[in-house]
């Protein structure tokens, strides 16, 4: 299997729209890919927590410096 590392921009859009477009965005990759989420609305880590619960991802980390980064594996 071929990992690779993508990225989606978020920047701008306030709770729900990350969670929902990152959502549309990851069922164009693969199993195992390593997604990084750049992010502004501090309500996106706590969202993404709770959306990869559900689908099962694992989050990798969160590192907020100017923006928020949120790393998962699908």
């Amino acid at each position: 299997m071929d990992i690779k590392e993508k990225n989606i921009n978020l920047l701008g859009l306030k709770c729900p729209m990350p969670v929902l477009k990152a959502n549309k965005k990851i069922k164009e990759f693969s199993s195992g890919d390593i997604i990084n989420i750049m992010v502004d609305d501090d309500a996106a880590p706590n969202d993404f927590k709770i959306y990869c619960k559900t689908k099962g991802y694992k989050i990798l980390s969160i590192k907020k410096n100017e923006h928020i980064i949120i790393t998962i594996k699908i």
